[in-house]
């Protein structure tokens, strides 16, 4: 029920995760992305642990397609999963559990991994993953672009009503997470306007945590 990529931007380093589904809350469960180590997405009849799980084994030096087959080997019902992920050296791999639901596939290069299940044709993922590779920019910008290309290709076989885009880079929790928990509109256009809104902030709002007194002015009534 579910069309997602995973990426990195080999200029920067950053990782991204974007998603969209006919469920509510979709990237709450699906998303998961870490600074200096990669991005999971953990899909269909979903289980979040996957996605840590993937992760920490990154983190702990393996590569992704090395980290993938050892969440084949320890995750449980593993044949209803899919599980993407991409590494810091922008290697990526896919499992797609032969219990996928509906139309199913999966399209990777390096740097990036998409996947889909319930889809409403089998060139969803191959569009997102050209979409992402045809467009420089920032890395924010080459998700929402992927998403709106999967949109477009078919996505789901049914309405989608949630999406989310995640970011990382060099701090430890995400420079953006951007979600469209619900909606009976396009969730995928909800986040592309939320991050339209927030990509002109998000170096700012990364500067105040870092140290509030550099950083800029908060622009709300009464903040002088």
């Amino acid at each position: 029920m579910t069309f997602s990529l995973v990426a990195r931007c080999a200029e920067t380093g950053m990782f991204g995760v974007a998603i969209s589904s006919s469920s509510p809350a979709v990237a709450a469960r699906c998303s998961h992305a870490r600074a200096g180590v990669g991005a999971v997405a953990s899909q269909n009849v979903t289980d979040p642990a996957l996605g840590p799980m993937a992760l920490d084994l990154m983190e702990g030096g393996m590569s992704a397609p090395n980290a993938v087959a050892e969440v084949r080997r320890r995750g449980k019902f593993i044949d209803y999963r899919q599980v993407l992920a991409v590494d810091a050296q922008g290697r990526a791999a896919i499992h797609s559990g032969t219990h996928a639901l509906g139309i199913w596939t999966q399209a990777q290069a390096p740097d990036v991994a998409a996947g889909g299940n319930l889809l409403a044709n089998d060139r969803v993922p191959q569009a997102m993953v050209d979409a992402f590779l045809g467009q420089a920019g920032y890395l924010g910008d080459r998700l929402i672009a992927a998403l709106r290309a999967g949109l477009a290709a078919g996505g789901e076989a049914g309405p989608v009503h949630s999406a989310g885009m995640m970011l990382v880079d060099k701090v430890s929790w995400p420079v953006a997470d951007l979600r469209c928990d619900w909606t009976e509109d396009c969730p995928v256009e909800e986040v592309a306007t939320a991050w339209e809104v927030y990509k002109p902030q998000l170096d700012a709002y990364v500067q105040r945590a870092l140290d509030p007194r550099a950083a800029p002015s908060y622009g709300v009534p009464g903040d002088e």
